[in-house]
């Protein structure tokens, strides 16, 4: 079923079970997997099903720090979510991601992969995927990776008729949760802005934000100042540890053989480092992602290695001669590390259409994301030297640790913890089955219960954790049902 707004939904009569507030992947693969084991749930989704300035709007705020996207043009507010600019890449997280980093303070999940390899056939038939191949080691240090293109699910595309035609799932459209309610042990209904007025509380026996990785911490930081903290009770780490994935073009690399290594079908590919190769550097994961340049940009490459780089364009000149056809630029995308003083905290003075305060993101990157850059990119020249494979050149805003550049891609849209999962209440928000501490019936989905980021895009990620989340509620709404 779907509805225009929620005067629609209270009109019909439908009970949910379950209220879930965002229509993205996570609240969609969670409405699906609780729908299959017969549970009623409604989808409050705040747009409408096309993108308006209106809704945008909303989600405008302010950076303080680093240079990074405005607001309200990194995410997307109608049904579908973020999925409707999904570019599709898709990997999912190493088992190493999981895994505390004993050099970096607050890494490290309470669980691990193996948690979500369970559902990983799942989310192959979600995002349209075929199965992962593993990783080839290309050095001890380095290893040829697998991201996979999906054809960009758009959820809202693929999932529409199932909803339309599903007697379980309700989703609402043009309905604003505006804040939760609480007791301190549990939520006890939503507020809900929709149709232009104000419609009262809506209510459900279980409550699970869905709404992306900034979003997720405005409404539960204003609701707990709603409530004075009746809604997060533990909230010493609401909105902190807030991570991205810095995306930047660090240099270029020559290759003696255009064939050396598997090129997807539009002549890239990506390598990562092994978990000892991040140790004995002290660095974080990251990602390489080598895109083959045209004649003529190896060529100037060539050109500008001979006055920069003599030794090195010696090496092309003897080794390579006239086969000029494997240049590459080295995109490099990397982990950051989990920091409190990156985070997500509501404007003192700026507030949407309805009076609720605005994002106020704090995001710099720290020196050790510097070091994982240029180390990465020495690591991977290191390999490729050491192999006789080609030559890395590192772009000199690198090896000068200049200002990063503001022209080039920034970052990867993906917005990470705020919410993070974990056993340490000072230092997480919700533990491993992505429960609010202290609270019996407020879950949270997506990439805001990230405890690290790792290096690969989320959303492989994120349905898995759907999957697992949806299979948690559904057992244990299903043991409550039959101790009645």
């Amino acid at each position: 079923m779907i509805f225009d707004n929620f005067e629609g939904f209270s009109a019909s009569g439908f009970k949910p079970k379950v209220i879930l507030i965002g229509s993205g992947p996570s609240g969609i693969t969670i409405a699906r997997k609780l729908a299959a084991a017969g549970i009623p749930v409604a989808i409050f989704e705040a747009g409408q099903s096309d993108v308006t300035e209106e809704s945008q709007d909303v989600y405008k705020g302010k950076t303080v720090g680093d240079y990074y996207f405005d607001l309200d043009v990194t995410r997307l507010r109608y049904f579908g979510g973020c999925s409707n600019h999904w570019a599709g890449w898709c990997r999912v997280m190493d088992a190493v991601d999981f895994e505390p980093k004993p050099w970096v303070p607050d890494t490290g999940w309470p669980i691990r992969r193996t948690d979500i390899e369970p559902y990983l056939d799942e989310v192959h038939d979600i995002l349209d995927l075929v199965p992962f191949r593993d990783d080839v080691a290309i050095s001890d240090d380095i290893r040829w990776v697998q991201l996979i293109k999906s054809p960009a699910v758009r959820f809202a595309e693929k999932y529409r008729t199932e909803i339309e035609e599903s007697k379980t799932i309700a989703l609402v459209l043009d309905t604003y949760v505006t804040k939760l309610q609480g007791d301190g042990t549990k939520v006890t209904g939503a507020h809900v802005w929709s149709a232009g007025k104000d419609q009262g509380v809506a209510t459900a026996d279980y409550y699970i934000p869905c709404t992306g990785g900034l979003e997720n911490s405005r409404l539960l930081l204003w609701s707990n100042e709603q409530s004075n903290g009746a809604v997060v009770p533990h909230a010493e780490a609401l909105g902190k540890y807030w991570m991205e994935h810095p995306q930047f073009e660090g240099g270029n690399a020559i290759m003696n053989n255009p064939d050396q290594f598997e090129m997807d079908d539009v002549s890239e590919a990506f390598f990562s480092p092994s978990f000892e190769a991040m140790q004995r550097e002290q660095i974080m994961n990251f990602g390489i992602r080598f895109i083959k340049m045209p004649y003529h940009g190896a060529k100037w490459l060539v050109a500008e290695l001979a006055c920069v780089a003599p030794e090195t364009a010696e090496w092309v000149s003897n080794g390579v001669g006239g086969n000029l056809r494997c240049a590459a630029q080295l995109v490099m995308g990397w982990e950051q590390a989990p920091r409190a003083d990156n985070f997500i905290a509501l404007s003192a003075t700026d507030k949407d259409t309805l009076g609720i305060p605005r994002i106020e993101l704090h995001w710099k990157k720290s020196e050790l994301e510097h070091r994982t850059l240029l180390q990465g990119l020495r690591l991977f020249g290191k390999t490729l030297a050491e192999k006789d494979y080609g030559r890395v050149r590192i772009d000199e805003w690198v090896l000068n640790d200049d200002p990063y550049p503001t022209d080039q891609e920034l970052a990867g849209h993906h917005h990470m913890g705020g919410t993070r999962m974990g056993d340490d209440l000072a230092k997480s928000v919700v533990d491993r089955d992505q429960k609010v501490h202290g609270m019996s019936n407020l879950y949270v989905g997506g990439s805001s219960v990230f405890a690290t980021s790792g290096q690969c895009n989320p959303t492989t990620t994120i349905v898995a954790l759907s999957c697992r989340l949806g299979d948690h509620l559904a057992k244990r709404i299903g043991q409550s049902a039959m101790a009645q």
